[in-house]
C-alpha cells in the first residue's frame, strides 16, 4: 500500500505542469516584436510602401538585440527561445529583404531575379542553422544574417535601389548571401562592456556614426554597413579593435 501511494505521488507530479514564469515569457515576447517587424516589412513591400519596409528591417534588429539582454538579465534563456528567436531572424533578415529587392529591383530580370533573391533567403535559413549548433568562441563565422539583411535593405532608404541595375543588385544579393555562408571572420561586439571597452576608441566609433548620417544623410546605413562587410573581407576585427589594451583591462578588474 505505502509503495502504491509512492506512486501515484511521482506520477502526479510528472503530469503537473509548471506555471510559466515572466522570466520566460519576457524574452520570447521582444522577440515576437522581432517577428512582428518583418512580417508587417512584408505587408509594407506587398503594398507598394518600399521605404517603409525597409526601415521595419531596421527596426526588427533592435528587438532582436534586445531579446539575448532580456534572456540573461531575468535568467530566462531556453532552448525554445533559441529556435523561436532563429525563425524570427529568417523572416526579418532572410525573407522580408530578399522580397523587398526582388519588388523593388530584381523583378525585371525575371529568372536571374527570382534565383538571386531565394538564395539570399536560402542563405540566411543555412546561416541561422548552422549558428545554432555549431558554437565558435570569438568572432562570427560568416557575415551576420542581420547585417546582411541590414545591408541589402539599405540599397532601398538610400534611394538606390532604382539607380543601380538590376543585374547589379542581382549579383549583390548573391555576393551578399554567399558571404553568410562563408567562414570569413565578422568581428562580434555582443559581449562588449563598459570595463572591457577603450573609451577613446567608443568616441571614435561614435563620431564616425554622426559624421555619417551628417554627410551622407539616407545613404549613411549603406556606408556604415559596406564599411563592416569590407572589413570582414580584410580580416580586420572591430571587435579586437576596440578592447582596451590588457595592462588596462586587468587595472579594471583589480579595481
Amino acid at each position: 500500500m505505502k509503495n502504491f501511494l509512492k506512486l501515484r505521488r511521482k506520477l502526479g507530479k510528472v503530469g503537473r505542469k509548471e506555471p510559466l514564469q515572466f522570466r520566460h515569457i519576457a524574452p520570447n515576447m521582444v522577440t515576437s516584436g522581432n517577428l512582428l517587424c518583418g512580417i508587417f516589412s512584408l505587408m509594407m513591400t506587398l503594398n507598394g510602401k518600399y521605404t517603409v519596409a525597409a526601415w521595419l528591417i531596421f527596426f526588427a534588429v533592435l528587438f532582436d538585440g534586445l531579446d539575448g539582454k532580456v534572456a540573461r538579465m531575468l535568467g530566462g534563456g531556453s532552448q525554445f527561445g533559441l529556435e523561436f528567436d532563429s525563425l524570427a531572424d529568417l523572416v526579418s533578415f532572410g525573407v522580408a529583404p530578399a522580397i523587398l529587392l526582388y519588388e523593388v529591383s530584381v523583378k525585371n530580370i525575371n529568372l536571374l531575379g527570382i534565383a538571386a533573391a531565394s538564395f539570399f533567403a536560402l542563405c540566411v535559413a543555412l546561416r541561422l542553422a548552422r549558428f545554432n549548433i555549431v558554437h565558435i568562441p570569438g568572432p562570427f563565422q560568416g557575415l551576420p544574417c542581420p547585417a546582411g539583411g541590414l545591408f541589402v535593405a539599405s540599397f532601398v532608404i538610400a534611394k538606390l535601389d532604382s539607380k543601380i541595375p538590376a543585374p547589379v543588385m542581382a549579383l549583390i544579393l548573391l555576393a551578399v548571401g554567399g558571404l553568410m555562408i562563408s567562414s570569413i571572420p565578422y568581428a562580434n561586439m555582443k559581449k562588449l562592456t563598459k570595463k572591457t571597452a577603450d573609451p577613446l576608441k567608443c568616441s571614435l566609433l561614435f563620431a564616425m556614426f554622426a559624421l555619417s548620417f551628417i554627410f551622407l544623410k539616407s545613404s549613411a546605413p549603406l556606408f556604415l554597413f559596406a564599411l563592416y562587410i569590407v572589413s570582414g573581407l580584410i580580416r580586420f576585427d572591430w571587435g579586437t579593435w576596440i578592447l582596451k589594451h590588457e595592462p588596462e583591462a586587468e587595472a579594471e578588474k583589480l579595481n
